[in-house]
């Protein structure tokens, strides 16, 4: 079952105010969109590369067809997490976790430039990934920087702050991966930073995004006091196939 928002301490508005349609189903919004040149292809269904991230997609309303493609382009041993609302699984798959999710969208407006952010390129993987690591912020892999633009903060020399983009839906981008060196936290990096990807994002003519999880009552409340509002009520599910 997907987590209630409300019962994490999430101020959720009424249901007229949820379900942007634009972003029920991000992942398949992204592979069959911005990043269909990043996409693994079996049929309807879409995957990143592992090295991208783990995320795979399936149509709105799968079929059994699709589920069966899905199969074959996860294969047999390997899981393959879906960013969406609660779907009924088939019985040819091993659900191995599932957790909630709250999606927002930023105000209109909301973003600004951050004098001290830098612009983070493939150089920069190693200190990404060992600073992905250190604080978990999500799933962050050798190539996901290829989903979008990446910004961080260096003190003397070291990366201590960052936040990029992800998935991309029509008219929105999602920021993802925005984390401090707990050396550093309580200095306000990750809202600043927050505000210049969505400067970046807001210049192309897009909306900001979010997700984070159900539980998690300070990012929430974070968002919260940064103006965001809540767009749907999602859930990751993370499945293996199952062999014959």
């Amino acid at each position: 079952m997907a987590v209630d928002p409300a019962a994490a301490g999430v101020s959720v508005p009424g249901d007229a105010a949820l379900g942007s349609s634009a972003l029920i189903n991000p992942v398949y919004q992204a592979l069959t969109g911005a990043h269909a040149n990043l996409a693994e292809v079996k049929s309807q269904v879409r995957r990143y590369p592992a090295e991208v991230a783990p995320f795979f997609g399936l149509p709105d309303d799968p079929t059994e067809q699709d589920w069966t493609d899905a199969a074959e382009l996860l294969g047999v041993g390997h899981s393959g997490a879906l960013i969406r609302a609660e779907l009924p699984v088939p019985a040819s798959f091993k659900v191995e976790q599932v957790f909630g999710l709250v999606q927002f969208v930023a105000p209109a407006g909301f973003g600004v430039e951050e004098p001290e952010a830098v612009e983070l390129g493939p150089d920069d993987v190693p200190e990404l990934l060992a600073l992905t690591e250190l604080t978990e912020p999500g799933p962050f892999r050798s190539r996901t920087i290829e989903t979008g633009r990446y910004l961080g903060v260096r003190r003397n020399g070291e990366l201590i702050a960052m936040g990029g983009e992800r998935f991309r839906a029509p008219g929105h981008v999602e920021i993802s991966a925005v984390c401090t060196h707990p050396a550093y936290r309580g200095q306000g990096l990750a809202s600043r930073l927050i505000r210049a990807v969505a400067a970046g994002i807001e210049h192309e003519g897009d909306r900001p995004f979010l997700h984070t999880g159900a539980t998690n009552t300070t990012a929430i409340r974070l968002y919260e006091s940064l103006g965001f509002t809540v767009s749907n009520r999602m859930q990751v599910t993370i499945v293996e196939p199952l062999g014959r």
